[in-house]
């Protein structure tokens, strides 16, 4: 999902003029768009459903760091150690 410079980078001015323009980019092209002003990147517009995709992915990884930081320092569990903690069969 990287950003296509040529395509995403909108001065907010555009914004302002045509919300839905700007918005309708970027849900059909599931990137974001970096609003400028004078230059500068002031704010970014995404569709929600990107935003909670790449969150999700974002949960995930934080989860996967976490479990191989357990892992290195000897926080495990085999798997019937597991299942007798959480009365499983």
């Amino acid at each position: 999902m990287g950003t296509k410079f040529s395509e995403d980078v909108i001065p907010l001015a555009d914004l302002k003029v045509n919300p839905g323009r700007v918005v309708k980019h970027a849900i059909d092209a599931h990137r974001p768009v970096l609003l400028t002003s004078r230059g500068r990147g002031v704010a970014v517009v995404q569709s929600v459903h990107d935003y909670e995709a790449a969150e999700e992915e974002r949960a995930f990884m934080r989860a996967v760091v976490a479990g191989l930081a357990d892992l290195e320092a000897g926080r495990e569990l085999s798997l019937a150690e597991a299942k007798a903690r959480l009365s499983l069969k």
